[in-house]
């Protein structure tokens, strides 16, 4: 969301821009893995919308954003003590639809094929690990990055006047040490803190046959305080989604740092047996699959938009320099561009 929204108020405002990604598809934590089952938003849930900015945008995007309804729940185990809960919400919540990627592969196609938008002066290239940020080798006063693809193929880029990393901070950091840049901003990294997250897809297509009725609550989503599991959502209940019986459950933070070099079997089969134990579904899924976050969500944030350094030409952005909602990420992105231009005019 930061480095799509980054790049694409850049080249508004008429700067050529080239976009690596290291993913082979834009979204990052706006993640959704599609499977023969249906889809599972195992990154980011849903999100709010705060800024008038954030707002403003959505405004063209209506036919891929909607609300989403989470009903009042209270879970108690055997002692009383609560296992989860839903309080009404105190603001709309909103998804993508069909998936969370939607809005930002949406936001990021004229990024990624700027001859169908009128030829944009914009490039990108998936599958593309930067490693090395240096100086050009032909102009000094401009950056080149080193890059390597899915392929392992090594690449060169240059003529850069601005490098902005749109990345989780300790990559950040790294690669700026790994490029003996920028102390200064290396520093400022150092009081930032983001959690891990694991987290649990799950698949019940036995739940549709007829007779069978409902399987398990009558609730789609809740914060646990069970001592493996923070939230759960039953993916079918968002709207434009496969109708197909489908759990994404998201460990805690400590849980997650715990067993965060796990297998992920392991994970799996501890993840599965809380949720048995918080939703009372004890029946054997077709489909479990972990997955690994190692940067989730923010515990102590930068407390500010943006790092921009303007006499290196060097910007960090991210959620993580605010918060962890998406609309962090987005307000990120969006006032580093607005600094870059400002800077620049």
């Amino acid at each position: 969301m930061a480095g799509v929204v980054c790049a694409r108020t850049l080249v508004q405002a008429g700067h050529r821009v080239t976009l690596l990604e290291k993913s082979a598809g834009f979204g990052g934590r706006m993640a959704t893995r599609d499977t023969e089952f249906g889809g599972f938003d195992h990154g980011a849930q849903y999100f709010t919308v705060r800024d008038s900015r954030f707002a403003r945008i959505l405004l063209g995007v209506q036919d891929l954003v909607r609300p989403w309804s989470v009903s009042t729940v209270r879970v108690l185990d055997e002692l009383g003590h609560v296992l989860a809960s839903a309080p009404p919400p105190t603001e709309p919540h909103f998804v993508a639809k069909p998936g969370m990627n939607a809005l930002v592969s949406h936001w990021g196609e004229p990024l990624l094929m700027p001859e169908r938008f009128g030829g944009l002066t914009a490039q990108t290239r998936l599958s593309h690990h930067v490693h090395r940020i240096e100086p050009d080798a032909l102009e000094p006063r401009q950056w080149q990055l080193r890059a390597e693809d899915s392929d392992g193929g090594q690449h060169v880029l240059g003529g850069f006047d601005q490098v902005v990393l749109a990345i989780p901070h300790p990559q950040a950091h790294d690669l700026l040490l790994a490029s003996g840049l920028a102390p200064a901003l290396r520093q400022r990294l150092t009081a930032v803190s983001v959690a891990p997250c694991w987290a649990l897809m799950l698949a019940f297509p036995n739940a549709m046959q007829p007779g069978l009725g409902t399987l398990g609550p009558h609730w789609n989503a809740a914060r646990s305080t069970h001592h493996r599991i923070s939230w759960l959502t039953r993916e079918n209940s968002k709207p434009g989604r496969n109708p197909v019986e489908r759990w994404t459950v998201q460990a805690s933070p400590a849980w997650s740092s715990k067993h965060l070099d796990d297998p992920e079997e392991r994970v799996a089969a501890k993840l599965l047996k809380g949720f048995a134990e918080i939703t009372g579904i004890r029946a054997t899924p077709s489909h479990a699959q972990a997955h690994r976050w190692r940067f989730a969500q923010t515990q102590t944030p930068l407390g500010e938009s943006h790092l921009f350094d303007a006499a290196l030409g060097i910007g960090l952005c991210g959620d993580w320099c605010l918060g962890h909602r998406v609309e962090d990420a987005f307000i990120s992105g969006l006032e580093l561009a607005l600094r870059v231009i400002a800077e620049r005019s």
